[in-house]
């Protein structure tokens, strides 16, 4: 139920670590434009701002758009390609942390037990691996719940634009993937938790995208279903260190952001070229070889925190004061192009802004209009 976006800065990561190649057999729809639309902002308003995304960072013509199973296929092919021992359908996955760790696990029925140099935990959000190395996950509170789609046969909706916004009750956002496939997604309050479970809920999701102020939203509305509706709570997690004796962790596995502003897959690409060239840059491999990928991701992950939570509190609160805030900050924004610039570690990457717009102060300052 998500995946499907990789952000500018993580299109560099994939061609920085040589995985581009690879995953554009899976896939090579970049989006072009982006276009807010919601309550207090015309259409044509919404039209009128749209930010052409081909801008952010030269050589990257906008986020990919690209499958997540395809992408899993694409980077699987290409590692048994390279040569790696590949398995599917593992099970009873044990790790034994250390100075010579190991793997035992089934598979086929045989019980299996490798001894290796390093384990790298790449498991996901409920990593097996962080909870059997005792690493313990630091969860922010929970902000609203999160529902995401998949759907085809949107094929009036343009294949070169995304679109984000708040109407009444929900934040939309939209991602096409081309051939009239889109990603959907829908933020709402924690109040609602059952909102999209249950019988017909992909049915009630796509009723949610007949938003007013949104043109030709009908295009996504009378989508057909192409896979789950799921929902989960949004929130950024982080793990102290993600590197213990004969193991690290990348990815989800490492601590998540809140999915609200998209940003898991260049996460996990920039976390597999940072460990990458620390592997390949010694063979000593020892807890210490990962220090500085350990203090970079802390700082990465708590610029982008940072990002989430002003656009949580921009796009994923409801109601009157909440659409008056967004549009004071809209109208703040446009006087002054500095302001909350937090927001375009979501397109360029964090480290390209200066820690000053990740600073309390500077939250204070956004809180305060």
């Amino acid at each position: 139920m998500r995946g499907e976006w990789i952000a500018p800065w993580g299109v560099v990561e994939a061609k920085r670590t040589g995985l581009f190649d690879a995953l554009s057999t899976a896939s090579s729809h970049h989006i072009t434009y982006h276009a807010e639309y919601g309550d207090g902002i015309e259409p044509a308003a919404g039209d009128a701002r749209r930010m052409n995304l081909a801008t952010f960072l030269p050589g990257v013509p906008g986020p990919l758009a690209i499958g997540h199973p395809q992408a899993c296929q694409a980077l699987w092919d290409a590692a048994v390609a390279a040569g790696a021992t590949a398995l599917r359908g593992v099970e009873e996955v044990t790790v034994r942390p250390g100075p010579s760790p190991e793997v035992s696990y089934v598979h086929g029925g045989a019980p299996e037990t490798v001894r290796c140099r390093l384990v790298v935990g790449a498991d996901g959000r409920g990593s097996a691996v962080r909870r059997q190395a005792g690493m313990d996950l630091l969860q922010e509170p929970q902000h609203h719940f999160f529902a995401g789609m998949l759907v085809d046969n949107a094929d009036e909706w343009p294949e070169d634009l995304q679109t984000m916004g708040t109407e009444g009750d929900v934040q939309f956002l939209a991602f096409p993937q081309g051939g009239g496939r889109v990603r959907l997604y829908l933020s709402y309050g924690m109040d609602q938790k059952g909102r999209f479970a249950g019988d017909q809920s992909e049915q009630r999701f796509l009723e949610a995208f007949a938003l007013h102020s949104v043109p030709n939203s009908r295009a996504l509305a009378e989508a057909t279903p192409a896979g789950p509706c799921g929902s989960i709570p949004n929130q950024s997690t982080l793990v102290g260190s993600p590197v213990a004796p004969g193991i690290v962790l990348l990815g989800d596995a490492a601590g998540y952001n809140d999915p609200i502003i998209g940003q898991g897959l260049s996460i996990a690409l920039r976390d597999v070229r940072t460990v990458g060239e620390a592997l390949l840059s010694t063979d000593a491999w020892t807890p210490g070889l990962f220090a500085p990928y350990v203090s970079e991701r802390a700082e990465r992950m708590r610029r982008l925190s940072f990002a989430a939570r002003h656009d949580a509190v921009l796009h994923a609160e409801f109601g009157p004061e909440a659409t008056a805030r967004k549009l004071r900050f809209v109208e703040r924004q446009a006087a002054d192009p500095a302001f909350g610039l937090a927001r375009a570690a979501v397109m360029i990457g964090p480290e390209l802004l200066p820690p000053e717009v990740f600073s309390d102060d500077e939250w204070e300052r956004l809180m305060a209009v």
